[in-house]
């Protein structure tokens, strides 16, 4: 049935057996989920059946490096496939747009945040699609390590597109991940195809290091073997900075790694690792998706990692040549709290969801809104405030329509006239009206829209296209700021306190889970069992060996971890004279998790907005439990909620 497209597209003369499981199910029509290890061929589940299926497969991917790799493979093998991403202009967009509407293009790649952008739904609600490809499935569960709320809405955009099959591909999911993910898209157990996790070649160590020893014991560690390719994992952008400057000092070649450099760096220094320019990078979890680098014979967490998840992911980037490779944890406790304080950190306050509601209920018919802004004034950040907004549509209480930026500001690089002149009767008439309401204030115009609806009834989205249209051709420098997002109000007849305490619920429920998965991690490095059996069984293989031999248990081993050094006690008048200056600048009385937030250092919109890192309380207990300070702050300012 595929052998010959096997051999003859991709020149394999076999597949592997969970791989021939799951294609097996493509192809007779049905839906599966197929959790593999990294680097365990997911990819050709859902590659093979596109090319046999009559109509486009549709892949949601989350990373664009990793959507880059998989079309470079697929056009290598003459598979017609292409993506709809930031990096393409609007004529190449409109080009495999009209590609994938004329039944060329076999493959389409998009972001989740795609299917939010309304014209681009308009476009692939009219494209028969056979497959839906979910990869990085485990992103859908909020019980899943690396949750991100936009994947919650892929079962109802599937529904909508009418998509018939859906594939789920995953390397890190535990059995209730697993349970979710599957049930929230209708897929029977016996269409999940779980490979095994266990990996014979890597040696697996937990060291127990004192936090003054670190350094020293990285150095000695990296000693051993100079010109082998190493990943160092570190939490902290700053600890990435001065780890490789600290190792450059001491004649080890390092090279820091993290979300705070521009792409450009970043990609160079990715780029110079993969050629085995660098043999060590010091980096954040920001480094190793999309990394497929044979030869990495060591990955070392120099700080503890985020989970048995993100651990699991980030040693499963070392030998994938099947060579063997050391993954060594420095461990100690003493690091915990910074990861516990990411968690609270993310937590809305009661009040804050309160008055997004109140704000909704306000907005009856239409709710127009910049997030940057909403989040500054709720004090809720980012991504949180995307998953209340996700939460409110799976409610019913909203519904994207589109997003436009408010505000177009464009310079020209050829004169008005000669723009004009590309143009005959109505279109020519229209564009000169875009560009006498267009003032200019020195050297950039600003689009009036309103005078343009006011003066010849000109849409906003026409204009939008035609100064598109002007920066593609090179006639205009443009500029677009203050991304709105505009909701239909579906129902605004709810009780704001009833529906604020039960999406605070949620909120709670997924801190309770995050701290859990901190703690089950902890618990996993002390283990006395085989850590290479306890590990596969975390994600639901069962077929480990007992005694892999090759990790730290098994050689005799049990880790103890280092606790940190007892804390010294605050005393009340200590905690007022710190939090005073930050309670008088808030605006209105803060909670006792904001203050809690500014006494931990945390960044917070509420934190930034009454710039309390020059406050001299600010970070003061960033080194104690955040539970801990929050019930003194409730003990001190009694008052506040």
């Amino acid at each position: 049935m595929y052998q010959q497209t096997l051999k003859n597209t991709f020149g394999f003369d076999a597949l592997r057996p969970g791989q021939e499981a799951v294609i097996t199910r493509i192809l007779n029509g049905e839906s599966s989920a197929a959790i593999f290890p990294t680097g365990s061929g997911k990819s050709l589940c859902y590659q093979l059946p596109a090319v046999q299926l009559p109509h486009l497969t549709l892949v949601i991917s989350p990373l664009l490096a990793l959507m880059k790799d998989q079309l470079d493979f697929l056009r290598s093998k003459n598979i017609p496939a292409a993506s709809i991403d930031s990096t393409l202009s609007w004529d190449e967009s409109q080009q495999v747009m009209q590609g994938v509407r004329n039944g060329e293009i076999k493959v389409l790649m998009i972001s989740v945040e795609r299917l939010n952008n309304e014209r681009f739904r308009q476009f692939i609600s009219q494209v028969p699609i056979s497959l839906l490809v979910v990869d990085e499935a485990h992103c859908i569960s909020e019980w899943g390590h690396n949750f991100r709320p936009d994947y919650l809405k892929l079962p109802v955009h599937r529904q909508w597109l009418n998509i018939p099959q859906v594939l789920l591909l995953t390397a890190t999911a535990t059995p209730a991940v697993i349970e979710d993910m599957s049930h929230k898209f209708g897929i029977e157990q016996n269409n999940i195809v779980i490979t095994g996790f266990y990996r014979s070649n890597l040696d697996l160590t937990i060291a127990p290091t004192a936090e003054a020893d670190k350094q020293q014991a990285l150095l000695s560690q990296l000693e051993q073997s100079p010109q082998q390719p190493t990943i160092v994992y570190v939490t902290l952008q700053k600890t990435a900075e001065n780890l490789a400057q600290w190792l450059n000092q001491h004649g080890y070649k390092a090279q820091a790694y993290h979300a705070g450099m521009d792409s450009e760096q970043r990609q160079q220094i990715q780029q110079a690792f993969m050629a085995g320019q660098h043999n060590c990078i010091i980096a954040t979890i920001a480094f190793g998706m999309g990394i497929d680098k044979a030869d990495i014979r060591q990955v070392i967490h120099y700080d503890l990692p985020k989970s048995i998840e993100n651990y699991s992911q980030e040693i499963g980037r070392a030998g994938r040549d099947g060579q063997l490779s050391h993954c060594t944890v420095l461990a100690n406790k003493s690091s915990v709290n910074v990861l516990e304080n990411f968690v609270y950190g993310d937590t809305p306050d009661l009040d804050a969801i309160a008055f997004i509601l109140a704000q909704i209920q306000a907005s009856p018919g239409q709710w127009e809104v910049m997030l940057s802004r909403l989040s500054r004034d709720s004090n809720i950040r980012l991504l949180p405030l995307k998953t209340l907004l996700v939460y409110l549509e799976m409610q019913q209480i909203i519904e994207p329509q589109y997003t436009y930026f408010a505000d177009y500001r464009f310079k020209m690089i050829q004169d008005q006239q000669s723009i004009i002149e590309h143009f005959q009767g109505e279109r020519r008439q229209f564009v000169s009206q875009i560009f006498a309401c267009s003032p200019k204030a020195r050297t950039w115009h600003t689009v009036d829209f309103e005078a343009l609806w006011q003066g010849c009834q000109a849409e906003r989205k026409r204009v939008v296209s035609a100064i598109d249209y002007f920066n593609e051709k090179g006639w205009i420098e443009l500029e677009s700021k203050q991304m709105t997002d505009v909701y239909k109000v579906i129902n605004p007849n709810f009780n704001i306190q009833e529906l604020a305490s039960y999406l605070y619920d949620l909120f709670q429920q997924k801190e309770n889970s995050e701290i859990e998965r901190i703690t089950r991690m902890l618990s996993f490095f002390e283990s006395s069992q085989c850590l290479s059996h306890t590990l596969a069984d975390y994600f639901a293989d069962a077929n480990a060996p007992h005694e892999c031999g090759h990790c730290s248990v098994c050689r005799g081993k049990v880790a103890e971890l280092v606790n940190s050094e007892p804390l010294p006690e605050i005393t009340v008048n200590t905690l007022k004279i710190w939090c005073d200056p930050f309670i008088t600048a808030c605006p209105t009385p803060p909670s006792t998790a904001a203050i809690t937030r500014f006494l931990s250092g945390m960044t917070s919109p509420l934190n930034t907005k009454v710039k309390a890192r020059q406050m001299s309380g600010f970070a003061k207990l960033e080194a104690y439990p955040f539970r801990q300070t929050k019930e003194l702050v409730s003990e001190v300012f009694p008052e506040l909620k």
